[in-house]
């Protein structure tokens, strides 16, 4: 009964805080504020929730979503097989270290962006460079993740399962992936971020459509409710996706002890057995027999 008033203290307070920035925002565009920056450029929020009905209304604010969508999960699902595959392999395999280690190393600092005009060359068509330029994004960072986490392991975990007769698919399916998960949907949450910044972006140059098409052209227009409706939607979007990743990592890994703190709380003072109190009381009872 104590979680529910605390976790919709919570949940109001976030909403509360979410009113305040929205007020504010209406606040400064109304009043054409100019101080630093200049509000007065902006659109107001009854502008933008104005604008984003319309385009609720019409089918191609629909088209954009799907396409946007169908383009970040084939994207994010290559990377995530394929960088997981390459990651656990490069972190056991001395021999695929030396092999693809330089390669990787020379093209993970280099921007997915980047990537428009090599996938422009490589690709016959906008839609599968575009994919492309996404399974970059979240490639590397899940490559990096799985790295990390599966050379962090313990090694008394594997000896322990070579010790009961396991081979090398035992210790991969019962101690490397399920001890490596967490690190894994770490790169994973950081992935789909990434994607999106990138898919949006080259959507801006090379695609047709989606929600970085349609934003880029409400600016050409100069229709900055427009601009401010993709802005929104992008970050709903993914807010979404980044959620259910964490979703689908906390079910996997479920067995991991979870924190319960909680900010602003008192720590509990730690109890002294009764097997430390015992003895305490009999010495002084001791002490004063002897007295």
């Amino acid at each position: 009964m104590s979680r529910y008033p605390r976790r919709t203290g919570r949940l109001a307070l976030r909403a509360g805080s979410l009113a305040a920035a929205l007020g504010l925002w209406q606040l400064l565009t109304t009043l054409d504020v100019n101080l630093w920056v200049r509000f007065s450029q902006f659109p107001t929020v009854t502008d933008v929730a104005r604008a984003f009905a319309d385009r609720l209304a019409g089918p191609d604010y629909w088209t954009d979503l799907t396409d946007s969508l169908t383009r970040i999960v084939t994207g994010f699902l290559l990377a995530a097989v394929l960088g997981v595959a390459t990651g656990v392999l490069v972190a056991r395999s001395r021999l695929a270290e030396d092999l693809l280690g330089p390669v990787l190393e020379v093209v993970r600092p280099v921007p997915a962006i980047a990537m428009v005009p090599i996938a422009i060359l490589l690709f016959p068509s906008n839609e599968q460079g575009i994919v492309f330029i996404t399974f970059t994004a979240a490639f590397f960072p899940v490559l990096v993740s799985t790295r990390h986490a599966v050379r962090a392991l313990t090694p008394v975990w594997e000896e322990a399962v070579l010790t009961m007769g396991g081979g090398r698919w035992r210790i991969l399916g019962s101690v490397v992936l399920p001890g490596a998960l967490p690190g894994i949907f770490g790169g994973l949450s950081i992935g789909i971020g990434v994607s999106w910044i990138c898919v949006i972006s080259a959507e801006m140059i090379s695609g047709q459509y989606g929600v970085g098409y349609r934003t880029w052209q409400d600016y050409t227009i100069v229709n900055y409710p427009g601009v401010f409706v993709g802005m929104v939607t992008i970050g709903l979007l993914g807010w979404l996706t980044s959620t259910a990743v964490e979703l689908v990592g906390r079910r996997l890994t479920h067995w991991l002890p979870r924190t319960s703190y909680v900010p602003g709380a008192q720590p509990r003072p730690a109890r002294t057995p009764a097997s430390t109190i015992e003895p305490t009381r009999a010495e002084e009872a001791r002490d004063e027999h002897l007295v």
